[in-house]
């Protein structure tokens, strides 16, 4: 192999981004905001089930109504972002964060419900704004691992909130659990409005505006990359309720936490690796590779330790998906409307593993636990290789066409 693609893995992309101004201050804003944002679905339900004295049904209800609150409010916060900048989203945002989070603890169910509802259409935008900010502060040729470490700060939050919030539950109680969430929150809307990082680079901003409209920048090849990101957060959901009733049906349900560390892990590790490789992988790569890795984890379900061994390939590839499906949707849209777009592909995460916990749970229901590592990860390569059909046919339409290659979603190099 030649040296000119010959893969290298090394620290200077991630040192040459972190030199960037700005970049660092708000990853760090980032990981810290984004850590009582993955707390909230453990606190209510615990807050549901003990404290209101309601079933689990009840509670993923609730939990239901907040995601698809923030699947419609993303894309419409992500527009508001776009026409009149990030400072009147916050104190939006941050103001209904408040109020729910204030006020919610004391709610009979009936109106908790609907509540959820609301404070997820209008929840701290933190996810797509940080990706948004990225693309703006990053060159386009640098981004993939400045993507890389938001991803993996994202793995970050979700291994230390989910866990912080359960022992504050149990140690303390639901209802003042949901208080101390609330308030980081709030907390985590101040400090982005205190960085205030860039929406736009200096070019962006300083050029005239336009309306875009949307026939113009939500392309076939866009939609493409919306539904790989969705396909790889439904395997993730599944996997997350699979491993759980694995190892509850072979006895050794008290090593979920460990089981879960090594997954998380390995998708730190694979983030890294993606960064730091001197190689593009399409989106489409990663998410069929992700599926088709997935599909046989089940197979190690004997043993706490034979599943973590077995969950290692396709954790490694967790945040390399997500990572390539955040550069992907910065550079197919026009800086105008990337609020916007970045509120789709949020949209788009979110309503993956909405789909992806529940199925894996049916699925399991219906026949036994490693199916639910089967059939999630089956779905998400089955929605790759549709992806990859309708690219194949695309290009033999254009082909005296060629795409760009930063916009390529079969495989490359560079």
């Amino acid at each position: 192999m030649s040296p000119e693609v010959r893969t290298h893995v090394n620290m200077k992309p991630y040192r040459q981004v972190l030199a960037l101004p700005g970049l660092r201050s708000l990853l760090v804003v980032a990981v810290l905001a984004r850590i009582p944002l993955t707390a909230t679905g453990v606190t209510l339900t615990f807050h549901v089930v003990l404290d209101l004295d309601r079933g689990y049904g009840a509670a993923g209800l609730v939990g239901a109504a907040v995601t698809v609150g923030a699947a419609i409010g993303g894309p419409l916060l992500g527009r508001l972002v776009d026409r009149r900048g990030l400072r009147p989203v916050l104190v939006l945002t941050g103001i209904t964060e408040a109020i729910f989070w204030s006020t919610a603890p004391g709610l009979p169910y009936p109106l908790l419900l609907p509540a959820a509802f609301v404070a997820g259409c209008l929840a701290l935008p933190i996810f797509s704004v940080v990706r948004q900010s990225i693309a703006a502060l990053v060159p386009e040729d640098r981004r993939r691992p400045a993507y890389a470490l938001d991803s993996m700060s994202v793995e970050l939050s979700f291994m230390i909130g989910p866990a912080l919030a359960v022992a504050l539950c149990t140690a303390i109680s639901a209802q003042t659990t949901m208080y101390l969430v609330g308030g980081g929150i709030v907390s985590a809307g101040i400090a982005l409005w205190l960085v205030n990082p860039p929406m736009r680079d200096a070019a962006e901003a300083t050029a005239p505006q336009r309306r875009t409209p949307r026939r113009e920048w939500l392309t076939p090849r866009l939609l493409a990359v919306l539904a790989l990101s969705g396909a790889a957060t439904l395997v993730l959901g599944g996997t997350d309720v699979a491993v759980v009733a694995v190892l509850r049906a072979s006895g050794e349900v008290g090593w979920t936490g460990a089981v879960l560390a090594i997954w998380a892990a390995a998708s730190l590790i694979g983030g890294f690796a993606y960064g730091a490789v001197h190689r593009s992988f399409s989106p489409l790569i990663l998410t069929a590779a992700l599926a088709l890795c997935t599909i046989p984890v089940g197979l190690g379900g004997g043993h706490w330790w034979l599943l973590c061994v077995a969950l290692i390939p396709a954790g490694a590839l967790c945040a390399p998906s997500i990572a390539a499906g955040s550069d992907a949707v910065s550079r197919l849209v026009p800086a105008e409307v990337r609020g916007e777009a970045m509120g789709l592909h949020g949209s788009a995460v979110t309503v993956g593993i909405a789909i992806g916990a529940p199925l894996a749970g049916a699925v399991i229901d219906a026949t036994s636990p490693p199916w639910g590592f089967a059939v999630t990860g089956a779905l998400g390569a089955l929605v790759t290789l549709v992806v990859l059909t309708i690219e194949l046919r695309r290009r033999s339409a254009d082909a005296a066409t060629p795409p760009p290659a930063e916009a390529d979603l079969t495989p490359a190099s560079r």
